[in-house]
């Protein structure tokens, strides 16, 4: 236990047990997917729910992604046409969220922020799905992280600016994908948000023209908006400023300036590196852990070397972007 409170227990029976009590009675916990740490309650549990907010301090016009542990609980949840079914099934279990409407009263509408779809997933990780069947709830579970800060791919990560405010975290080592979910519009095709699995790994989108690629919707406005208001949030993860560390973030950077921290990527060399051999899966996987890194160097300033935008390059440019728009 952390010296504000906060458990951390490693993954095992005992953590999960634990992670069902706290739960069931309405707290918040910290589980690992696939791809990042998850803050996960219950989604049928208003008040529940309002603790995840009141946690990271996230605004609540930006709703939270719901996690089941197959697709046929996520079909109780929501409604499910040709289209998204055939993307759950080939996907699921795995990073990839799916909006799709949601069935009246099936979460609370603090999970959706007021629109008529929920984001959906299966999470492949053992951790989360153990905590799924062990509680018998759909989970609420956005980055275990105060908003806007940087992403947790480590238990350590989570503690950083959530110590004191929630009861556990599990620890089950680093995650695996390192970059959030991919969310598509699960009727439409449309790429709400990049992420592991990539454009060219989805089917063609017969509902968009006809294109043979996915369209990539326009990044969210601003999260400046007043607090309450849904405009231009279809989806989580659409803010303009998400994924921040504390100091500025200057991209495509081939050396560092005075006081920077540089991260560096194939050619490039740094005080710290994504993938010295141009990997992008290495790269996305050690992408926020870096970052903390950076965060947490003396340096006054980060700096980041030029990544391809191709295939997951597109994922890891868009949180990097994000985490520059301060």
């Amino acid at each position: 236990m952390s010296a504000t409170g906060t458990k951390t227990l490693p993954y095992g029976e005992a953590a999960i047990a634990e992670a069902a009590r706290v739960i069931a009675g309405g707290g918040c916990v910290a589980v690992p997917t696939e791809t990042v740490y998850g803050l996960a309650a219950d989604a049928t549990d208003s008040d529940a729910v309002a603790g995840i907010y009141a946690a990271k301090g996230r605004p609540s016009f930006n709703p939270l992604i719901v996690h089941v542990p197959d697709l046929a609980a996520a079909e109780t949840l929501a409604v499910f046409d040709d289209a998204a079914r055939a993307l759950a099934t080939r996907f699921w279990p795995g990073p990839l969220t799916l909006v799709v409407p949601v069935r009246p009263g099936a979460v609370s509408t603090l999970v959706t922020a007021g629109l008529d779809t929920v984001a959906i997933r299966v999470p492949a990780h053992r951790a989360m799905q153990a905590v799924l069947r062990a509680t018998g709830k759909p989970l609420a579970a956005p980055s275990a992280n105060a908003s806007n800060r940087i992403s947790p791919t480590r238990a350590e990560h989570v503690l950083a600016t959530l110590d004191g405010r929630i009861a556990l975290v599990i620890d089950d080592g680093p995650t695996s994908a390192g970059l959030e979910s991919t969310i598509v519009e699960g009727r439409t095709g449309e790429v709400l948000r990049p992420g592991p699995i990539t454009a060219n790994q989805l089917p063609p989108c017969s509902r968009t023209g006809g294109s043979q690629e996915p369209t990539v919707a326009p990044s969210g406005t601003s999260g400046s908006r007043p607090p309450g208001s849904t405009a231009g949030v279809t989806a989580p993860g659409q803010l303009e400023t998400h994924y921040a560390p504390s100091k500025s973030v200057r991209l495509n950077a081939t050396t560092a300036e005075a006081d920077e921290w540089l991260i560096g990527f194939g050619a490039v060399a740094g005080d710290d590196t994504l993938s010295a051999n141009g990997d992008l899966r290495q790269a996305a996987a050690r992408l926020f852990d870096a970052l903390h890194r950076a965060d947490a160097s003396s340096r006054t300033s980060i700096a980041v070397a030029p990544v391809p935008l191709g295939g997951l390059g597109a994922a890891i440019n868009d949180r990097l972007r994000r985490a520059a728009n301060r």
